[in-house]
């Protein structure tokens, strides 16, 4: 039987430039079933799909509690490893997060994002640090995907963006963290310090208009994500499809969805 350390070390050894784990971000149980179905080695959760697709805006409003559940439903309903977005930890302080974090074990997770957002540096490490004492006392080597958000929200001085972002990783990795995600940049000059400057596999945001996975790969990043952008693009599909039913009557939007056969078989069983 696969234990949870074993899918936790098995999602840790997918993290190599070599071959980039590319993930495309669910945030419900079929989509998690269509990527688990699509050949991935691993499902990761969007934060912000999961907390649209609850009816709850993304940025720490969802409760920890249907998050939990959420993850839950995901984790049982695969077989892969499942890493899940845990926003800032939804906790008011660290022994929160320790909290979020042995309930995120329980759920089958074995993979976690946690992000900084606008917090002091000093209060995101600490966080890393106590999702870190929760896995350890679960005995799970967890792999926790310390989210800095620097070019992201554009923080700070542009020309000091770089080492302000290589001062937080380094303080996350000393706290605990496993990997270290960048968002809101793919430009090769910068990737590559990054790379050069991060001791752990680097995990970057792609979308259109970003360099390939392999190309990324060469550059040494280990890990590239989706993040809500899957989720965005369906919800694009629904809002197209209502405007031309409203203002149309035709159904063109419709061309190319997945047969009702297929995606019911998914969830049999």
């Amino acid at each position: 039987m696969t234990t949870t350390v074993d899918l936790a070390r098995r999602f840790a050894a997918l993290h190599t430039p070599a071959a980039p784990l590319a993930l495309a971000n669910a945030w419900d149980v079929l989509s998690a079933r269509l990527v688990e179905a699509a050949g991935a080695p691993a499902v990761a959760t969007t934060s912000a799909g999961v907390a649209w697709s609850l009816g709850t805006p993304d940025g720490d409003a969802l409760s920890r509690d249907r998050a939990l559940d959420l993850i839950a439903r995901v984790a049982g309903a695969v077989s892969v490893p499942v890493t899940a977005d845990i926003e800032g930890g939804f906790g008011a302080d660290p022994a929160g997060v320790a909290e979020t974090v042995t309930g995120v074990l329980e759920a089958g997770a074995v993979g976690i994002n946690i992000e900084d957002g606008t917090r002091a540096p000093a209060d995101h490490a600490e966080r890393v640090a106590a999702a870190r004492a929760a896995a350890d006392t679960a005995g799970v080597p967890l792999f926790i995907n310390a989210r800095i958000d620097t070019f992201l929200f554009g923080l700070g001085e542009e020309a000091g963006r770089l080492d302000e972002t290589l001062s937080r990783a380094a303080a996350c990795l000393r706290a605990g963290a496993s990997g270290i995600f960048v968002p809101g940049v793919v430009d090769p000059a910068t990737v590559t310090e990054l790379v050069k400057g991060i001791d752990a596999p680097l995990n970057l945001l792609a979308g259109p208009g970003a360099p390939p996975v392999a190309e990324l790969g060469s550059l040494g990043v280990a890990r590239v994500s989706l993040g809500s952008g899957v989720a965005s693009a369906a919800y694009d599909v629904v809002r197209r499809a209502a405007e031309e039913l409203i203002a149309g009557g035709t159904y063109t939007a419709l061309d190319g969805g997945l047969p009702y056969g297929e995606l019911n078989t998914l969830l049999k069983g």
